[in-house]
């Protein structure tokens, strides 16, 4: 059985935790303000879509095709992206919280992060080559064996990333963010000289 192809489509304050979303190809579409809390949208495809002020926490991703998609002021809680169709898989985030998901093994390059929650977040083995982290939260977030190489730190806070467990070369830190790469020292940094 074949699945519907979308084309072009709004879809506002829908609750498809009530009302499923019809497995399909959704390409162009945009969703606003819509739940989609702890539903599955396994082997789903989006191409070109935009989320919106949407609720996605604990959504279920396996197959799932996220083919230049933006995410804008979305509740994102707990997501395993590694679980997603790695086939054109190409993601921006703005204004979101992605406390406690997974980018484990996932190509991110060039991915832009700007003013993300990511607490907790796994990017293990990850490649984060020329990615943005701008006003970004990385409390707790796990970097080992990690590609960062011209990723771009400056504006992040509470990152810690082991400079010899993870390739950083060109990557960009701000004077503040030095203690996060030196804090497997346990060495005092004074920043009033």
């Amino acid at each position: 059985m074949e699945n519907d192809f979308i084309e072009d489509k709004v879809f506002s304050r829908t609750d498809f935790t009530i009302s499923a979303l019809k497995k399909g190809d959704y390409e162009g579409c945009t969703f606003n303000s819509c739940d989609f809390s702890n539903i599955d949208l396994s082997n789903f495809r989006f191409s070109s879509c935009e989320f919106l002020h949407c609720n996605l926490s604990l959504t279920k991703l396996k197959g799932t095709s996220l083919q230049d998609i933006k995410f804008k002021d979305c509740k994102m809680l707990g997501l395993r992206f590694e679980h997603c169709n790695a086939f054109g898989f190409a993601l921006r985030f703005e204004n979101c919280m992605l406390n406690h998901s997974s980018f484990y093994r996932i190509k991110l390059q060039k991915t832009i992060f700007k003013n993300v929650q990511l607490q907790e977040v796994d990017f293990s083995e990850s490649n984060l080559t020329g990615a943005v982290f701008d006003v970004c939260d990385l409390a707790r977030a796990i970097f080992n064996g990690t590609v960062l190489e011209k990723a771009d730190f400056r504006t992040a806070i509470n990152y810690v990333i082991d400079p010899e467990m993870n390739r950083i070369k060109k990557a960009k830190f701000s004077v503040f963010g030095i203690q996060g790469l030196l804090s497997k020292y346990n060495i005092e940094i004074d920043f009033r000289s």
